[in-house]
């Protein structure tokens, strides 16, 4: 019991800490303004570790304008709680052995998770986008939110007419990441009998 109070918890901080990461790599790959406060709170919580990375890794800055040491962090952080979860069950490997195929495993899900995380930031993005561009567009944080939200509803938008002169493409990138989401945990379920969600 006190175990899986300790993993719930770490859960939680390793997945807002994957989520400020994902946050700061699609922001960049958006285009999206840091001089706001949502782009200085996320930099404030990731600076400690990107920067680092980055000094270690200075290729991997900005190959086509991504900020990779954010994603690599983002999947690294993901995958030391796997292992943890995974070496803690000792359903995996032999003898409490490290194998290769536990690496492996621990890999996919890991990069599963940073997935499964960035469709969750992604929609809670354009939730927000929409809600302020029907209650207040004007909103201090509101293009930030559009600035994100843009480069994933643009392609709906090309293909979804205005209706009336709303928008559905939020509502249809909704349901396409909701359907995305069903079949990641479905999968993520399928590899990992001790992984949990």
């Amino acid at each position: 019991m006190l175990l899986r109070l300790l993993l719930q918890i770490l859960d939680w901080l390793c997945g807002g800490f994957c989520l400020m990461l994902l946050a700061r790599f699609i922001m960049q790959w958006a285009r999206a303004s840091f001089r706001n406060q949502i782009g200085q709170f996320v930099i404030a919580i990731t600076d400690w570790l990107v920067l680092p990375a980055r000094r270690l890794l200075p290729g991997l800055l900005n190959v086509r304008g991504l900020d990779l040491p954010s994603l690599l962090l983002a999947w690294l952080t993901q995958a030391m709680y796997v292992g943890l979860v995974v070496g803690l069950s000792g359903k995996i490997g032999m003898a409490g052995a490290f194998v290769p195929a536990t690496f492996g495993l621990v890999a996919l899900l890991s990069a599963i998770e940073v997935f499964r995380l960035a469709i969750y930031l992604v929609m809670g993005v354009v939730i927000v986008s929409a809600l302020l561009s029907w209650v207040n567009p004007y909103a201090p944080l509101a293009p930030v939110f559009n600035a994100v939200a843009a480069p994933f509803l643009r392609p709906l938008q090309r293909l979804i007419p205005l209706l009336g002169g709303v928008d559905l493409s939020p509502l249809a990138l909704l349901l396409a990441l909701q359907l995305l989401l069903g079949l990641l945990i479905v999968f993520q379920h399928a590899f990992s009998p001790v992984f949990i969600h």
